[in-house]
C-alpha cells in the first residue's frame, strides 16, 4: 500500500468525519499528512511510519517522552490524538510481514522561525535543548523504553542508519580518501570524548529551526522521530543542518551556546568540541542524501553538497593538525 492508501485505511480507526481530506505536508522517513475534518472543524495531523524503521516499542517511547516534556518540563510538544480504541499507535497491514504504523496528533499553530533574526531564532533553540537535555537526565524512563542510538556505529560506522557516506552522491575516489580521514578522526575525537552522563544522553537528534513552531504564546518543539541516544552537542550539530558553510555559522553558534548555558552549564571543552559534531551532522547527511535520492531534498542538494561537505573536511582537518 501507498501511504497515503494507509493514511486513508487509518483514518477509520480515529473519530473522523469520512468526508475527511489528506494532505501531503511532507515525506521523508515518514509520510505526513494533515487531516481536515469538515464536520468538526478541526485539523489534525496524520503521521505514517515508514517500514523497519521503528518498532512498535519504539514508537511509544518517543510519545512518553513528548508527554514527559511537555508535563514535567513544560517543554511545549504536540498531543498525541488516540483511536477510537484507546491505542496511540494504529497498525495498518498493508501485505508486508510488517504493518505500517500510525500516530495521529493535534494540529499546532505557529510558524517556523523567520530567516530576518536568526541569531535569535539560534538563542531560543539553545535554551530549549539545554532543558530537554536536562530533563533527560533526571527523567525515570518507562519499563520497555527503547530507542536507537546516534553513537558513531549508528550514525557512521557499521550500523549506519542512514546508509554509508561512501554511497553518496559525487563521493569519487579523491573525495574517498578526504571524508575517510575525516571519518577516521571523527571517531577518534569521538571517543575521546566519551560517553558520560553529562554530555551523552537521550536527545531529539534533529531540533532544527524547521521543526520549532512560533506563535504569539510561544515556541512548540515537534518530529521526535529520529529522538534517541546520542551526544548532547549533536542536537546543535543537527540545527546547522544543510548551512554549516553558511558564513553566519558562528555567530549562531555563539547565539545557541548562550542561550544553553542560560539553562545548562556548558564546559570550555565541551565548546572546543563543537565543530567536530557539526562535521559528523555534515557527513552524515552525506550519507543521507545517498540514501533518500528520490527525495525532492536530496536531489536539491545532490554532489554541490558532498564538496561542499570536502571543503569543510578539510578546514576541520587542518585545524585539528593546529
Amino acid at each position: 500500500m501507498t501511504p497515503l492508501a494507509v493514511a486513508q485505511a487509518a483514518l477509520r480507526h480515529y473519530p473522523v468525519d469520512p468526508s475527511a481530506t489528506l494532505t501531503m505536508l511532507n515525506i521523508s522517513e515518514n509520510a505526513t499528512y494533515a487531516v481536515d475534518d469538515p464536520v468538526a472543524r478541526r485539523r489534525t495531523v496524520l503521521r505514517v511510519h515508514r517500514t523497519g524503521y521503528h518498532s512498535l516499542e519504539s514508537i511509544e517511547s518517543e510519545l512518553a517522552w513528548l508527554d514527559a516534556l511537555r508535563t514535567d518540563a513544560g517543554v511545549r510538544t504536540p498531543q498525541v490524538l488516540p483511536s477510537v480504541y484507546g491505542k496511540r499507535v494504529v497498525s495498518i497491514a498493508d501485505g508486508a510481514a510488517e504493518p505500517r504504523r500510525v500516530v495521529l496528533f493535534e494540529h499546532l499553530p505557529g510558524t517556523e522561525p523567520p530567516d530576518d533574526d536568526l541569531e535569535r531564532a539560534f538563542g531560543v533553540l539553545g535554551g530549549l535543548t539545554a532543558r530537554m537535555h536536562e530533563h533527560a537526565l533526571r527523567w525515570r524512563r518507562p519499563p520497555r523504553f527503547t530507542r536507537f542510538a546516534w553513537d558513531y556505529d549508528g550514525a557512521l560506522g557499521a550500523d549506519a542508519r542512514w546508509g554509508r557516506w561512501q554511497d553518496g552522491m559525487g563521493v569519487g575516489p579523491a573525495e574517498r580518501r578526504l571524508l575517510g580521514r575525516l571519518d577516521a578522526t571523527l571517531r577518534h575525537r569521538l571517543e575521546a570524548f566519551g560517553t558520560g552522563p553529562d554530555r551523552y544522553g537521550l536527545i531529539h537528534a534533529d531540533l532544527r529551526l524547521a521543526n520549532l513552531l512560533v506563535d504569539d504564546s510561544g515556541t512548540f518543539v515537534i518530529d521526535f522521530d529520529d529522538c534517541g541516544l546520542g551526544w548532547f552537542l549533536y542536537d546543535l550539530g543537527a540545527a546547522l543542518s544543510f548551512i554549516e558553510d553558511d558564513p553566519r555559522v558562528p555567530a549562531l553558534i555563539a547565539a545557541w551556546v548562550d542561550g544553553y548555558r542560560s539553562e545548562r552549564p556548558l564546559s570550555a571543552a565541551e565548546e572546543a568540541e563543537i565543530p567536530t559534531f557539526v562535521l559528523m551532522r555534515r557527513l552524515l547527511l552525506v550519507a543521507w542524501i545517498g540514501s533518500h535520492a528520490d527525495t525532492d531534498l536530496a536531489r536539491g542538494m545532490g554532489e554541490q553538497f558532498t564538496a561542499g561537505t570536502c571543503t569543510l573536511a578539510e578546514r576541520y582537518l587542518s585545524d585539528c593538525l593546529l
